[in-house]
Formats: structure tokens, C-alpha cells, sequence
């Protein structure tokens, strides 16, 4: 019998949505130039595997709101790698300065399953340029894009992931769940809540067969806490 997700639509729509100015995009003065992420992508290309073949490991939104082209996809596993909210704090996106969320990433742990898209051979710069603006939307004090080894049931893949380094501004060590579910159950920006981001990436996960038990348990007391009433803004946050 399929799980249940406690989580549910009717909880996201009592989650406030974004409004307001900040927390956007748009007029940054940080955002990188085309050269910068022009620089990346060639920097990554240039250590591609040898057949030329580009595939990209997701693990959260690229499943399930990929805004690239790909030719193919495949169930992977990239092991040594775990899920974990701990980007952050979140002004951008599914945040604002006033309510900050937290970001999924995959930083060492056991493993974490996932899917691989390759990317079409004759466009594969300018979808990866897609995929860095996406996931590299300001100006980085280090590049966390690499590549790692997925297994696959039809052998292994070298793909391109994007794992937190312990180093980055960005990464949030050592978080008490109590925090997390704070965040998740009351940011929003101009993409949507963190809710309805923790709510997409656990249904599309279990349409793939794919049950994180961490994910899981993160709905259910996101959820819970939604349930307790109006969700107060997380401030003052790093």
C-alpha cells in the first residue's frame, strides 16, 4: 500500500505566499555575468567524461521542474552523498529577508537515489548554462558544481551534482530539526513556500519508487506544525 503524506495541499494553502519587493531576484547587484557562468560551464566541460555524454544528477526540484532539455533520464544512486535542508539562510526564491527558508542539499552521508537527465549532445553548453543560472543565481565564493560517480541499473555514470561544501557561507551545520521545520513550514518568496518545494519533491520522489525516509519525516512535522496554527515568521537568522 502507497504511503500517505501528511502533508498536504490543503496544508500549503495556509502557509502566507510571498508579497512585497524584497527577497527578488531581478536589479541584484550580484548576479554574475554571462562570462562568469560562460567560465563555469567550460571549466566543467573541459573534465566531461570521455564519450562526451553529459548527465546531470538531481535529487530535489530538478526532478520534478527541470527547465532544461534532455534526451534521456535513469534512476541513479550517488553514494557517500545524503539529503539534508541545510542551505541557507534563504532570501532568494522560496525566501525573504523577513521570512529566510532552507534550501535542500546533499552533503556526505550514506546515499541518496535520485535521477540522471543527459543532456542532448548538440545543445550541451546551453542547457548547462541553464542548469548554473538556475542553480548558481549569484556571484559564489566557490564553485559547487562537480562530478561524481551515480550507480545506475545500467552501470555506473559520471554525472554532474551539485553537493554543499562544509566550507560555502551558505551551508548551515549543525541546524536543530526544531529550526528546520520552523523554516520550511513558515519562508516564501517569489518561486512559492518551502512547503509546497518539501511537498513537490516528496510526491515526485514517490512516483519514482524513491522513499527517503528523512524527506518523510520532515512532512510529517512540517505539517504538524502548520496544523498548530498561523506560522510566524523565522527572523533574525544568521
Amino acid at each position: 500500500m502507497a504511503r500517505k503524506m501528511r502533508l498536504t495541499p490543503e496544508h500549503l494553502a495556509l502557509v502566507p505566499p510571498f508579497s512585497g519587493e524584497t527577497g527578488r531576484l531581478a536589479g541584484r547587484s550580484d548576479i554574475p555575468t554571462e562570462a562568469e557562468w560562460g567560465a563555469v560551464a567550460d571549466s566543467l566541460l573541459a573534465n566531461a567524461p570521455a564519450d562526451g555524454q553529459i548527465w546531470i544528477f538531481a535529487y530535489g526540484s530538478l526532478i520534478w521542474n527541470p527547465e532544461f532539455d534532455f534526451v534521456e533520464e535513469r534512476l541513479g544512486t550517488a553514494r557517500g552523498w545524503r539529503r539534508s535542508f541545510c542551505v541557507g539562510w534563504v532570501r532568494l526564491y522560496r525566501g525573504t529577508p523577513e521570512r529566510p527558508g532552507i534550501m535542500l542539499g546533499i552533503e556526505s552521508g550514506a546515499a541518496c537515489r535520485g535521477v540522471i537527465f543527459r543532456l542532448p549532445p548538440e545543445r550541451r553548453r546551453e542547457e548547462l548554462l541553464k542548469i548554473l543560472r538556475r542553480e548558481m543565481p549569484i556571484r559564489w565564493d566557490e564553485v559547487f558544481a562537480r562530478w561524481m560517480t551515480v550507480t545506475t541499473d545500467q552501470g555506473p555514470v559520471k554525472a554532474l551534482g551539485f553537493p554543499v561544501s562544509r566550507r560555502n557561507r551558505a551551508y548551515l551545520a549543525d541546524l536543530d530539526e526544531a529550526t528546520v521545520v520552523e523554516a520550511l513550514a513558515t519562508a516564501a518568496g517569489e518561486r512559492g513556500t518551502m512547503a509546497e518545494y518539501l511537498h513537490n519533491t516528496v510526491l515526485h520522489l514517490a512516483e519514482r519508487g524513491i522513499h527517503d525516509r528523512y524527506l518523510w519525516d520532515m512532512q510529517d512535522r512540517v505539517a504538524r506544525r502548520i496544523e498548530q496554527g498561523p506560522p510566524h515568521p523565522v527572523l533574525a537568522l544568521g
